[in-house]
């Protein structure tokens, strides 16, 4: 069983969102390992980027302020060998296209390999554009993560039976409940790869119904709005915040 897979064997996954570098790539050491310690059991490791035009604001300014402390494609790697000292939790990397190209897909790929990385998360890269990136990253053995919407609509089943690790549904706020379960029902009808869904927003009651539907869930926005705002303090009160979420899985 491949480690992205143990994440969701024995309970709902939650993965912790944190941009690295921001406050600094010190802190980010000790928020991974908080947000683990917390019951975080996936973390997506965000390599910054100077134009994230499909992030929230808030993680957009988490990229900017990491990219002015100097953060580099290396510096993370050189990161992720450091957390894999001491963790063997499954780590997925989300960056933008631009940033794999200018590294070299194969070469990139193969770093992730190299360093311990589970996963690849493209988000401006759709599913009919792949190809630029899924054959290093099948050479490589590391899963590309591919994205799913509401509005995928017809695509849903074709992205879903091509997925592998895990499949990555976004959640917009206006979504409504039946259309997010009817999402992931299809999903489902299609593969056993598992659903991992973003809630932008941790509101009691829709974190509990939409994660009833899923194999787990993702947490960015709100994780990185306490990393902003607590900056030294962040780890410890990262660690509180994914607490009171995993006990409502």
């Amino acid at each position: 069983m491949s480690n992205l897979r143990n994440a969701f064997a024995q309970k709902k996954a939650l993965m912790a969102f944190i941009t690295c570098g921001d406050p600094d790539l010190e802190a980010t050491v000790s928020i991974a390992k908080a947000a683990v310690a917390g019951g975080a059991n996936i973390l997506e490791l965000n390599i910054p980027f100077s134009d994230p035009t499909a992030a929230d604001p808030v993680i957009q300014q988490s990229n900017v302020r990491a990219l002015k402390n100097g953060v580099t494609t290396d510096s993370v790697f050189q990161l992720v060998q450091q957390l894999r000292t001491e963790l063997t939790t499954p780590i997925v990397v989300s960056t933008y296209a631009n940033v794999v190209f200018s590294y070299g897909a194969e070469r990139f790929a193969a770093k992730c390999k190299e360093t311990g990385i589970d996963g690849i998360l493209i988000p401006d890269v759709p599913f009919e554009e792949r190809q630029e990136f899924l054959p290093a990253c099948e050479k490589a053995g590391v899963p590309l993560i591919y994205m799913l919407a509401v509005t995928s609509r017809e695509r849903i089943r074709t992205i879903a039976l091509d997925a592998k690790g895990f499949l990555y549904i976004m959640a917009c706020p206006g979504n409504k409940e039946q259309e997010l379960k009817a999402l992931v029902s299809t999903v489902k009808e299609c593969t056993d790869v598992p659903c991992l869904i973003c809630l932008n927003g941790t509101e009691p009651a829709r974190f509990s119904a939409v994660s009833k539907e899923v194999d787990g869930v993702t947490v960015d926005v709100p994780i990185v709005s306490i990393i902003e705002k607590e900056g030294a303090n962040a780890p410890t009160q990262v660690e509180g915040f994914i607490r009171q979420l995993t006990a409502q899985l």
